[in-house]
């Protein structure tokens, strides 16, 4: 019997350690299986809770925006509109569309769409006056290309439907939700580093192509008819008003000698300064004619702030800009050294996914709270409007002052 025993036990162990590890593999096939249930359940409603966007229209700047509405975490792509339905297909097959994405071949065929909370509106500048309205009276929120109007009293009127009908406007101003931009207004908030604002500088310029020059929208006074101002203008002006806490000068002055027309009359370059009461003053450049620069410079009465890249960051993943300060915060951070010093920060998404995240976030607060529009943004984008309206103001009244 012993020996049985004892020829039996080491069988028994290895049945026991199969055993064991059967009940081990079931256990991690069950805990594999709860990890993926949950996780797939966490997907699920995050998809339900995602703001379904569709997009109106076909532009360059689209195949951006498109690809940024899928990366945001709480954002679906669920249709795209052209003025032909081949037109719009082809631009979802080509711009990673998902298959049950509804193509439409026209604009009112999209904004009739029950599935849908929210519209990205690339289209010329001059059809934001009907299709921003028109949008907004069928309860899609709206995130809109800039320009934003052709003058501020176009604007003004696509706002106040908006908010009738309790929908959030946003313009598509990318650089505005970069990380970068929030750590930059910390520094800029720091009295002891940075002081009182006294001088802001902006310069938004390419050169562009004899092909762009020719037929791209930006040059055709029935489509973009501000020209260079309306676009890389849009961005400077944001700049100053965003480094000025949205305060408006007092004054805005086109400067002579900057400006340069096409044949059609639509603005490739143009300059301006602005003044405040309290002696803040800015200037600024925009032009198709210079080559590539996007500068930024800010300086106050103890600190300066430099980017080179204000627009559109050199990497995705990050972005850097410098800053300097007579209160030490060289040596602070980096030991003595007479130069600024060079600030980089992370994002998990780019800028375009950055704008469209919190984009969305206002919906979803809108849609699942009932609560009012977040005006901050229309009335950022209403300010940029008045004195992009007052420049072009100046250049038609010989480069005088136009009072804000």
């Amino acid at each position: 019997m012993r020996a049985a025993c004892y020829l039996s036990n080491p069988h028994s162990d290895a049945q026991r350690e199969r055993a064991r590890e059967r009940d081990m593999a079931i256990r991690f096939r069950i805990t594999s299986c709860a990890a993926t249930t949950e996780k797939e359940n966490k997907m699920e409603a995050e998809q339900e809770a995602a703001v379904r966007i569709g997009v109106m229209g076909c532009a360059t700047i689209a195949k951006k925006v498109s690809r940024a509405i899928r990366l945001a975490p709480n954002a679906r792509l669920v249709a795209v509109a052209s003025r032909t339905a081949e037109k719009a297909r082809r631009f979802a097959m080509e711009n990673g569309f998902p298959e049950d994405a509804r193509v439409c071949g026209s604009y009112e065929e999209l904004l009739e769409d029950p599935a849908m909370d929210a519209v990205y509106m690339p289209l010329p500048t001059s059809l934001h006056r009907r299709w921003v309205p028109e949008a907004a009276r069928r309860g899609k929120h709206i995130l809109v290309e800039k320009p934003a109007a052709l003058a501020a009293r176009e604007l003004e009127e696509m706002l106040v439907v908006c908010e009738d009908m309790g929908v959030q406007f946003m313009d598509g101003t990318m650089w505005m939700h970069h990380p970068r931009t929030a750590k930059m207004r910390e520094l800029l908030s720091d009295a002891s580093l940075f002081g009182d604002l006294r001088w802001v500088n902006s310069a938004f310029t390419f050169a562009a192509t004899d092909y762009f020059l020719k037929n791209d929208i930006r040059v055709k006074p029935d489509l973009d008819a501000l020209g260079a101002l309306g676009d890389a203008g849009w961005y400077c002006i944001r700049s100053i008003l965003w480094a000025a806490d949205y305060e408006l000068p007092k004054t805005v002055t086109a400067i002579r000698g900057t400006v340069s027309r096409n044949a059609a009359g639509v603005l490739l370059s143009c300059g301006s300064s602005l003044l405040w009461d309290d002696e803040k003053v800015a200037t600024f450049h925009c032009s198709f004619n210079s080559n590539l620069t996007t500068n930024f410079t800010v300086s106050g009465t103890r600190g300066t702030l430099h980017v080179d890249d204000f627009v559109v960051p050199f990497k995705e993943n990050s972005a850097t800009f410098s800053f300097s300060s007579d209160s030490g915060f060289t040596e602070l951070v980096t030991g003595w050294s007479p130069l600024p010093t060079q600030l980089h920060v992370a994002t998990d998404l780019p800028q375009e996914a950055c704008l469209v995240r919190e984009f969305a976030r206002l919906v979803r607060a809108i849609i699942d709270s009932g609560s009012k529009p977040d005006q901050k943004w229309p009335v950022i984008t209403k300010k940029t409007q008045m004195v992009l309206d007052a420049v072009k103001a100046s250049i038609g009244k010989g480069y005088e002052p136009v009072s804000l």
